[in-house]
């Protein structure tokens, strides 16, 4: 029996569906920012040391940038509506064995399902948008999509924090699995999109070497290198390494916490938008995606800086600076990162429209797997010198790959 040609939305028929296949990103980021208000119970239930809580939570990331290069075979060959609907039956299996996991070893798995069935959730959505939004409107559609899946961001301060002091961490997989089914739905409901029109066929490993062949192409390599430490560093510090610093470091309790993370996720989930509006005004976007980079490595050195013993605390002739001091830099960091936007629709503009869904995959590959690496590097850092050690791995990643985005960016010219 042929196949049933789904209906392409035309005018803006496109918005329902940009917005249920967002609701997957709102999922992602709740769920793989839970480790950052919970560290410590995770530590003590699970028997992790620092270099331990690393290595778990490392394999969301890593796993999540290897699911990339099925996901991008499955968005250019079976299209946003399968390939969505399957990630999100593996992400909700992941949430359920968190929940449940007896141990180390079970959380290991909890954490694959997780990273592989999170690896399509902003992918589906901005794939989706390439095809069915008018070209000079995709840089705004962009930032309504991490505008809006940023707010799963809002889901893992306070709330979260609030949350695993009622009932635990377990309860926030839980709650986590819920939102899951509940995307699972609206996709269903409200999705249609037929695959693209492809020219000869080609196998499976064909498609899956050819994402990998555009990861290291020429027009992407400066944006696959900048996103080896942009997107680790808003993982590494909102999702891990944020609440450390300010529950041990800075003495505050995890609701005290969870509210100064609140402020850096709200700034992660208004910026966005505003930071593709202004690319769009300016019409610079590397000048404004190194620029920005640059200042977020600063504005985490500053962090570091106003802890005990730092230069910044000293040279203020205190032990340490006020806590004030954290939740402006925090917010800051948050606005000034997400500048990272631009580089969806910088991809988007040196690849066809037929290979988008390999093209932005294989810029995730360099997104997560930075976030892998960077992760296991701070929690070995942090076994040695504490939370400021693992958030200075952070600034150094970001100046050195902000300074080979620009060198490779003068190369191409």
């Amino acid at each position: 029996m042929p196949r049933r040609e789904e209906t392409v939305p035309h005018g803006g028929g496109y918005a329902v569906p940009i917005l249920a296949l967002t609701l997957g990103h709102v999922f992602s980021n709740a769920v793989r920012t839970i480790p950052a208000l919970a560290a410590d119970v995770l530590q003590r239930d699970l028997g992790l040391t620092a270099e331990g809580l690393g290595l778990l939570t490392g394999v969301f990331p890593l796993v999540f940038a290897l699911g990339m290069v099925p996901v991008g075979v499955g968005l250019d060959r079976f299209g946003v509506r399968r390939t969505s609907l399957c990630v999100l039956l593996v992400a909700i299996c992941g949430a359920v064995l968190a929940a449940l996991a007896p141990g180390v070893p079970a959380m290991l798995v909890a954490q694959a399902l997780l990273g592989f069935g999170c690896s399509g959730m902003l992918m589906c959505p901005m794939t989706y948008a390439v095809r069915a939004v008018p070209p000079a409107r995709f840089v705004i559609w962009s930032g309504v999509i991490l505008t809006l899946g940023n707010s799963g961001l809002l889901l893992s301060a306070s709330p979260l924090a609030w949350l695993v002091e009622w009932q635990g961490w377990r309860a926030g997989f839980w709650a986590s699995a819920g939102l899951a089914v509940l995307v699972f739905l609206a996709v269903t409901l409200t999705v249609r999109q037929p695959p693209p029109k492809r020219g000869a066929p080609a196998s499976l490993w064909e498609d899956a070497r050819a994402v990998l062949t555009m990861a290291a192409s020429r027009p992407l390599r400066p944006m696959m290198v900048i996103a080896f430490a942009s997107f680790a560093v808003m993982f590494g510090v909102r999702g891990l390494w944020g609440g450390p610093w300010l529950m041990e470091v800075k003495g505050l309790s995890r609701i005290e916490a969870g509210n100064i993370l609140l402020g850096f996720a709200v700034a992660m989930t208004v910026a966005p938008l505003t930071c593709s509006w202004i690319g769009r005004a300016l019409g610079r976007p590397a000048l404004l995606l190194a620029g920005s980079h640059y200042a977020a490595a600063f504005i985490v050195l500053a962090v570091i800086g106003g802890g005990p013993g730092g230069v910044l605390s000293a040279a203020a002739g205190l032990p340490m600076l006020p806590v004030t001091w954290d939740t402006v830099l925090f917010i800051l960091l948050g606005f000034i990162i997400s500048f990272q936007a631009l580089t969806f629709d910088m991809v988007r503009r040196v690849v066809p429209p037929e290979a988008t869904g390999r093209a932005l995959s294989a810029q995730n590959i360099s997104f997560f797997g930075g976030a892998a690496v960077l992760q296991v590097v701070s929690g070995l850092a942090a076994a040695w010198g504490g939370p400021a050690a693992a958030l200075a791995c952070f600034a150094v990643a970001l100046l050195l790959c902000t300074s080979g985005f620009l060198l490779l960016r003068r190369r191409a010219c």
